[in-house]
């Protein structure tokens, strides 16, 4: 078997060339800083860049996905449940369109950025200084951002590749949980020490940040950084769970639903993507899907591969196999 040198590689790609070497095929790295490799086998050669952007997919599929306003229509024309909003381009519309969620909790999103960048979540006693700071904050990252009703339940991250359903995850949000002695603080610092965590993509987990999101979000919860937790108490440090952002994963392959299964290969199938994240929120992932108790709210076109193989609960879901089988290797 052939040496290559991974090191500095996002994980995905290094579980990618991992898998590749294992199975005889040749492996090139070409661009390390942006994880792009080349592989061949037999004469076939494929082009790969951070594990999961392929030839398998068009370029027009990338588009599509990454557009989260295009994603939702193509996804009601197959009548899949999708969150009510609407989409602005400025903050004067954004005061327009406030009335229509008076009463509710909302999320305020760009329409084409991945990791959970310029997310904001207000709950239904949100002040109207606190929605134009969340405007600005998305519209610095995109034209175009969408306002969307909050949809209650729990996340989680299903995995399609080709035709199957190779593996799902329920994310957790940033946390720490409280031992009575150490401040908030300190338990990120403690939970940061885990090998398991680092930075860059190149471990399972990403380190937990301490930034003015999770400060605002602490003070929601009347807590600072310099608060001392009582024992055995969990206290969560942003509302999206994003691995990015310091999240946890715990496999639910085995746990999940058939019918969400379905659903995640159908919405995987309306934008016409061979290899793809979707991102659905459930009340129950154990009851059969209705038309009120799930909501999808993203496809991603570069999932990451390394939450399956490495969760933080569960067992290695060895997703990059699927990936070299649809590239016929």
């Amino acid at each position: 078997m052939m040496e290559v040198n991974i090191k500095g590689l996002e994980l995905s790609t290094q579980i990618m060339i991992e898998e590749s070497l294992r199975r005889g095929i040749h492996v090139e790295i070409i661009d390390q800083k942006e994880n792009l490799i080349r592989l061949e086998k037999e004469g076939k050669v494929e082009y790969i860049q951070q594990a999961t952007k392929t030839s398998a997919d068009s370029y027009i599929v990338v588009l599509l996905m990454e557009n989260k306003q295009v994603t939702k229509l193509l996804l009601k024309e197959q009548k899949m449940n999708v969150p009510h909003g609407v989409v602005i381009h400025s903050q004067e519309e954004a005061v327009q369109a406030y009335n229509e969620f008076e009463g509710l909790e909302i999320v305020v999103k760009p329409n084409s950025t991945n990791f959970g960048q310029g997310v904001v979540i207000l709950d239904e006693n949100r002040k109207v200084e606190d929605f134009k700071k969340a405007v600005d904050y998305a519209l610095a990252l995109d034209s175009t951002v969408l306002i969307e009703e909050f949809f209650k339940g729990k996340e989680y991250r299903f995995l399609v590749i080709g035709d199957e359903l190779a593996a799902v995850v329920h994310r957790v949000p940033a946390n720490v949980v409280g031992d009575g002695k150490h401040t908030i603080e300190e338990l990120v610092e403690i939970k940061n020490r885990n090998p398991l965590r680092g930075k860059g993509y190149v471990t399972p987990l990403e380190k937990i940040q301490l930034g003015v999101v999770e400060e605002d979000f602490l003070l929601k919860q009347n807590l600072t950084e310099k608060s001392i937790l009582d024992k055995d108490v969990t206290v969560y440090l942003r509302e999206n769970s994003n691995v990015s952002t310091g999240g946890d994963t715990i496999d639910y392959t085995d746990e999940m639903h058939p019918g969400y299964k379905e659903i995640a290969i159908k919405a995987a199938k309306a934008l016409n993507a061979k290899i793809c994240g979707i991102d659905i929120i459930l009340k129950d992932c154990k009851e059969a899907p209705t038309e009120d108790n799930y909501c999808i709210i993203e496809l991603n076109f570069n999932p990451a591969l390394h939450m399956h193989d490495f969760p933080f609960e569960g067992k290695n879901r060895r997703v990059e196999e699927k990936v070299l089988d649809l590239l016929g290797f």
